[in-house]
């Protein structure tokens, strides 16, 4: 069986990233290939990296300090560890990851004769701010006709004048070119003139049926009914007190996915992810993928602007395009009380999710050179 190869941002750290990670892989079975995931060791070297910068960043020093009156740095760095620890679980369980690296320069010799296709994406692997993106995000080490996009953002709304002739040579080379929002399209169209599809991320195309089947519960997971937070800029003071009115009027419990001073139930991995969301009274987050599961899951959602943003760096784009093509501005948090925050009719969406599942098949089959019989074995 022929073999594709995915260019992606490894780590072991964020529920968004696995899990389109291993949907991105399930999609590309489905049109009859093999598939596995190749390691970018300079991603891994530039996030261990950044880890250390954050270490020397005053304000991140002012959190910290405040951390270790309640938490001494030691029990942090346990906690985060068996945290990445189940992380990397699942990966070994559900995604085929590669055994060997690449990086800029150390590009293996028979890459090109493994793979008969490599598709880029589908998180922020073209973030123009991200210091772990390289050419390699573009896949310039491969003949052009195997370059495939599928739904990478650019997480911004322009690129910075230091980085567009990069950007105009690497995409200009791209066979296929698809990305994930609105934003991107124009972002292409500027550098290359080349009009290009926005597809849906990767985990839309899997059903909710097929989520559940690995999804897991948390032995943390609260018997009684919850209300669901994961703010990955840590939420304001009006979103954390609105949080706390809520669940003290309808007598919930709070599970705090993203916040480290919540240990039980911060050291939870992408199966137990899937299973809270699909369990709770509502989910206040600033996450995409947050969103998008919300949807997929049944679930009422709040999606909250991620603080600490500025208009430059902004990944709000991705959070916009997604409201925007499901028709659900109405779940943001100035639009919610006390009365509709536990409702949410999803019917229009499911219409529209099935239109754009249809596009995004579509996409992937000319792209991946399939014909209609392949297809139809495939189960499509």
């Amino acid at each position: 069986m022929k073999k594709v190869g995915i260019i992606t941002l490894n780590g072991y750290s964020n529920y968004g990233n696995r899990l389109q990670n291993y949907a991105l892989q399930k999609f590309i079975e489905m049109h009859g290939f093999e598939c596995e995931t190749i390691i970018d060791k300079g991603y891994l070297i530039q996030t261990e990296k950044n880890k250390i910068k954050k270490l020397l960043n005053k304000d991140f020093n002012q959190v910290y300090s405040k951390l270790k009156k309640i938490i001494n740095k030691n029990k942090i760095q346990a906690i985060n560890k068996r945290r990445e620890n189940i992380f990397e679980d699942f990966s070994k369980t559900y995604i085929n990851e590669t055994d060997f690296y690449i990086e800029i320069g150390k590009i293996r010799e028979d890459l090109e004769e493994r793979y008969e296709y490599l598709v880029t994406g589908s998180d922020q692997i073209w973030n123009p701010f991200s210091s772990s993106v390289s050419e390699v995000s573009f896949l310039t080490f491969a003949k052009k006709y195997k370059r495939i996009s599928y739904a990478p953002s650019f997480g911004v709304y322009d690129i910075p004048e230091s980085e567009r002739k990069n950007y105009k040579k690497w995409l200009s080379e791209m066979n296929y070119i698809s990305v994930r929002e609105e934003a991107g399209a124009k972002i292409v169209k500027d550098l290359t003139g080349r009009d290009v599809p926005v597809v849906i991320d990767p985990t839309m195309i899997l059903t909710k049926e097929k989520w559940l089947s690995i999804a897991k519960k948390s032995k943390s997971k609260p018997n009684k009914k919850y209300i669901l937070t994961y703010l990955l800029g840590g939420g304001n003071k009006e979103h954390k007190q609105k949080v706390k009115e809520i669940a003290k009027q309808y007598d919930l419990d709070i599970v705090n996915l993203g916040d480290i001073k919540d240990v039980e139930h911060y050291i939870t991995g992408p199966s137990e992810f899937i299973d809270y969301i699909n369990d709770a009274s509502v989910f206040i987050t600033d996450s995409f993928h947050g969103c998008v599961f919300s949807m997929l899951l049944d679930t009422p959602f709040v999606v909250c602007t991620r603080v600490g943003q500025d208009s430059k760096t902004s990944m709000e784009s991705r959070i916009d395009t997604f409201l925007d093509k499901f028709e659900l501005h109405d779940r943001r948090y100035s639009n919610i009380n006390n009365i509709n925050i536990f409702s949410c009719d999803y019917t229009k969406s499911n219409e529209l999710l099935n239109i754009e599942r249809e596009k995004a098949w579509d996409y992937l089959s000319r792209a991946l050179n399939c014909d209609e019989k392949i297809l139809q074995e495939c189960g499509n």
